[in-house]
């Protein structure tokens, strides 16, 4: 809510179209998601809710990989730590 809110203002209509939660939750379809998600990360609790997002893939019966990563937070480390296999699986999508 409150990265919605200082990104787009006060008007919760204008989130929908970026919030991927509620895009799955209404119907819209995708082919799969790999998300890496720091347990240290000081958002987790209250913006992130990766727990939300993998609720609503298993209802939609969308592929969802969700590697919860042990130690890491929000920071570029964690990032570049995963980064090759974000580009690894999204080159092997592509290919399809």
């Amino acid at each position: 809510r409150t990265a919605f809110q200082r990104y787009l203002g006060d008007d919760e209509a204008d989130w929908a179209e970026n919030d991927a939660t509620r895009l799955v939750e209404e119907g819209h379809r995708f082919s799969g998601f790999l998300i890496d998600q720091g347990e240290a990360d000081g958002f987790l609790d209250d913006g992130l809710r990766p727990w939300l997002f993998e609720a609503a893939c298993k209802t939609a019966n969308i592929p969802l990989t969700l590697r919860m990563q042990p130690g890491y937070d929000h920071s570029y480390n964690f990032i570049s730590t995963f980064m090759g296999d974000h580009i690894a699986w999204h080159a092997e999508r592509l290919k399809r």
